[in-house]
């Protein structure tokens, strides 16, 4: 009796997973895949703050939120998803917007797990300063754990554990290969002293990401005409409800509704896909409707696992 009430259950569990992966991409060569789209709210619903852009089948992640690995790995052919590059053995590159931890406890993850399944080079990872700091500290945490794999009963090669950690220290390109180019632009998020906004550039497609971010000019400026702005948000009706504080804080750390809806009035990118909302009780729609008061280009609501 009881197995047969879970047959059902996890019958539907599948088919909302399936239904949850939605495509929007137009692009045989660029696609943008939304592995995270939380924020520090644990919501089981959302992993962390992640992003894969897949430029020829070769994956570049934007931020590190916690279960980014898993997410990319159900995108895999492995896992029953469509692409490749997202075998987690592939993923090499990756840039990160600031060192807040929604954006970084996936980190280890990102740095061990695909190493363990097969990557056999160096991660390459360019960051705010600390970026260096932090990743020497996480391989100090998992040394034992490094040296029993190189030298105990489970055998692995010695190069895919290690990193490459790059410090961005001025706006401007930080990366390019035969895939893309990565220019990096500072972004206000409260008292941080550099978080970094990213213009990725591929050979059909132009894609920002805000990072967390208050109203920047510098996302205007690099979005113009963009193909994709990927921006928080939050929900300015439930804002109005905060205390003076919170009030304050988030004015200083993210970006509203309708102060998004100002930038994306200005720079013009031809979709606008929002991700790290902060709903505070609100609705997919009821964001949409405060963005539509003053923007009536394309928008879309993040989802876990969204392809664009």
């Amino acid at each position: 009796m009881k197995l047969s009430l879970l047959i059902p259950f996890f019958l539907l569990f599948g088919a909302m997973n399936t239904f949850s992966q939605r495509d929007f991409s137009n692009s045989d060569i660029t696609k943008v895949v939304m592995l995270g789209s939380g924020n520090p709210n644990p919501s089981p619903f959302q992993s962390g703050c992640s992003v894969a852009i897949l430029v020829n089948d070769t994956p570049y992640i934007i931020d590190f939120g916690p279960g980014l690995i898993r997410q990319a790995a159900a995108m895999s052919p492995r896992y029953g998803g469509k692409i490749k590059g997202l075998d987690v053995k592939n993923i090499k590159h990756a840039f990160l917007t600031h060192l807040h931890s929604d954006h970084t406890t996936g980190y280890p993850d990102l740095i061990l797990t695909p190493w363990v399944m097969g990557r056999d080079e160096p991660l390459e990872v360019y960051g705010p300063e600390g970026i260096n700091k932090m990743t020497n500290h996480i391989l100090e945490a998992y040394n034992d754990d490094i040296k029993y794999r190189l030298y105990g009963d489970e055998p692995a090669n010695n190069q895919g554990w290690r990193v490459n950690s790059h410090e961005i220290t001025k706006e401007g390109v930080i990366y390019k290969d035969k895939n893309i180019k990565v220019e990096a632009f500072p972004v206000p998020h409260g008292s941080w002293p550099n978080a970094w906004g990213f213009r990725f550039t591929t050979p059909d497609k132009v894609i920002v990401l805000s990072g967390d971010s208050a109203p920047s000019e510098k996302v205007v400026e690099y979005a113009s005409g963009a193909d994709i702005l990927i921006h928080e948000v939050y929900y300015q009706k439930a804002y109005e409800t905060k205390n003076d504080f919170w009030k304050k804080y988030h004015a200083k750390n993210h970006t509203s509704t309708f102060e998004l809806a100002d930038i994306a009035q200005k720079a013009q990118p031809k979709l606008v896909v929002l991700y790290h909302i902060l709903f505070w009780g609100g609705t997919d729609k009821d964001i949409l409707n405060e963005i539509s008061t003053k923007y009536k280009g394309k928008v879309i609501v993040g989802k876990d696992l969204d392809v664009y």
